[in-house]
């Protein structure tokens, strides 16, 4: 077996088969930027590779309702037959989108398993449908269940830790996450976002533990440091986490279109740099992160190449 330093990549071809229009910007071409670029640099070589389960409807139901996943079968149901079924303006299902939930949810799952068990020291998702923005009752924001959530939820009830942390760096606040555990003390979150942007939240919500750092547009890496230095990691240091979570949204690059701050892929490996750094004082090393967004192709590839390189230092 290899060393348990070395990180986990785990996927599922079903993510591919997840479409929710022809044009819509959250779309396979994402996650096969992510292996060619992973591929060309040679880091996937040096990855230990895992096929992502389904989850299973208890897991899911530890963070959703019950209605909310009746809602997703039924839909499913009805793109059975072909097209696309919307859920909101934003958030459609085509007659493998379940599937792919189900598989995208079961990557975190699996994650947080072989970190907890030492198979490895921390892992990454690269699954879609994303998670974020799914809240308890409600899909949304491209999102079907929220994959994170799921996995914080395994590691606390299965696995019985006390205290975990959910980092999320997406250009968008991840509502969803903070709705699922806003009230329950031993998850902290902390997120940076660009503000007033959707889903035009997390400011309302914010206290000790939901540590959530509005950015306005424009803002560059300088910016997104300074608030990670000041705000994230004296929060995380009282905290003392047990284990880290990463929502990995890399769409607050310079290079995205569909937002306004300008972060690179430097950036990405600073932050991941002080994951780890945090990871390593409190949390024996353990990190599961997972993909949200980001949707220029080629700086998608190059952001998640240099996160997980820094993931796979020892």
């Amino acid at each position: 077996m290899r060393p348990a330093s070395h990180t986990a990549f785990i996927s599922h071809p079903d993510c591919l088969l997840h479409e929710m229009d022809f044009y819509h910007p959250e779309s396979p071409a994402r996650l096969k930027a992510i292996e060619d670029e992973l591929s060309a640099s040679g880091l996937m070589d040096k990855l230990r590779r895992y096929q992502a389960p389904l989850a299973t409807i208890g897991q899911l139901e530890r963070v959703h309702a019950q209605e909310h996943i009746a809602r997703l079968q039924a839909a499913a149901s009805r793109a059975a037959s072909g097209g696309f079924v919307y859920l909101d303006p934003d958030t459609a299902m085509n007659s493998h989108s379940l599937q792919a939930a189900y598989r995208a949810a079961g990557a975190v799952v699996l994650a947080t398993d072989l970190v907890i068990g030492g198979a490895v020291e921390n892992a990454f998702c690269s699954i879609r449908p994303p998670g974020h923005h799914a809240e308890r009752g409600y899909p949304m924001g491209f999102c079907l269940f929220n994959n994170i959530a799921v996995a914080v939820a395994h590691a606390l009830e299965t696995h019985a830790l006390e205290r975990v942390v959910v980092v999320d760096f997406d250009v968008h606040h991840g509502n969803g996450t903070e709705d699922i555990f806003q009230h329950d003390p031993r998850v902290m979150m902390v997120s940076t976002f660009q503000h007033p942007f959707y889903p035009y939240s997390g400011i309302a919500g914010r206290s000790e533990r939901m540590v959530n750092i509005p950015l306005p547009a424009g803002s560059n890496g300088k910016v997104f440091r300074k608030a990670v230095d000041e705000f994230w990691l004296p929060a995380l240091e009282r905290f003392e986490p047990q284990m880290l979570f990463v929502s990995a949204g890399f769409d607050a690059h310079a290079d995205d279109e569909l937002a306004s701050l300008n972060l690179v892929e430097d950036d990405y490996a600073w932050v991941t740099e002080k994951i780890k750094e945090v990871a390593c004082a409190y949390a024996g090393k353990r990190i599961v992160s997972v993909l949200e967004g980001g949707y220029a192709l080629a700086a998608l590839g190059r952001s998640v190449a240099a996160h997980i390189k820094v993931l796979m230092k020892r």
